[in-house]
């Protein structure tokens, strides 16, 4: 399985989610600028987290425009995996590829810490190699309130799209949200960091599940 990681101006969890996949995991992964235009190589996409473009007028918005974008969409669209964290999330929502937005934290403060997590979607691509409920994952961002409307929350509840949830909520998240998946459920987005914790090293290996459950479901599609 072979993975692009898009690097923005202003990313700098690019390289962590490259060491994660390739030492970790085992699995085949490179950067790729934000000017690529073409990812048909790849068998799915990492979004990292950081700062991109200085994550001016807000986290994310002025990367949706960066031509890897467009790239990413053809990948989404062809079935392929996304995963975007921290502000790859971000991105993603901005992108129209998830629902909702990432607004600024509550407490108007930076947070960077361990949270622990509650799996509610355990049949996706992304988290069937967890044998529990509840993972410990580093979260670091000041914008992590995940926002949408009740039309939108009753939706993403209806068609199990809530993928992970805050079991202390630390940053105002609507309905304690931490992570979503679109409706095909090949786009992940969330706002903790599994590449953090993948070794333990790290403090924690609970990141891996993440990694593992989209390696095994690509290994038995491609046996499919």
């Amino acid at each position: 399985m072979k993975f692009a990681v898009p690097v923005f101006p202003g990313s700098n969890c690019d390289q962590d989610m490259v060491n994660a996949l390739r030492d970790s995991l085992s699995a085949e992964a490179e950067l790729v600028a934000a000017t690529t235009t073409d990812l048909t190589a790849y068998d799915a996409v990492v979004l990292p987290g950081g700062f991109s473009y200085g994550d001016y007028l807000r986290g994310g918005a002025i990367a949706r425009f960066a031509p890897v974008m467009q790239a990413v969409k053809k990948l989404a669209a062809a079935g392929k995996p996304v995963l975007g964290v921290c502000n790859g999330f971000q991105i993603l929502t901005e992108a129209g590829l998830l629902p909702g937005v990432l607004q600024a934290n509550r407490s108007a403060k930076f947070i960077c810490r361990t949270s622990e997590l509650i799996i509610r979607n355990p049949d996706t691509q992304f988290t069937t190699a967890y044998d529990t409920t509840t993972i410990q994952l580093p979260i670091a961002h000041g914008e992590g309130n995940y926002y949408c409307d009740a039309a939108t929350l009753a939706s993403l509840r209806a068609h199990h799209q809530i993928v992970f949830e805050y079991a202390d909520n630390p940053n105002g998240s609507v309905a304690n949200i931490a992570g979503i998946m679109n409706r095909q459920g090949n786009v992940l987005g969330l706002m903790p960091h599994p590449e953090r914790a993948v070794e333990a090293l790290l403090g924690s290996t609970d990141g891996l599940g993440l990694f593992k459950s989209l390696l095994e479901h690509y290994q038995e599609a491609q046996h499919a």
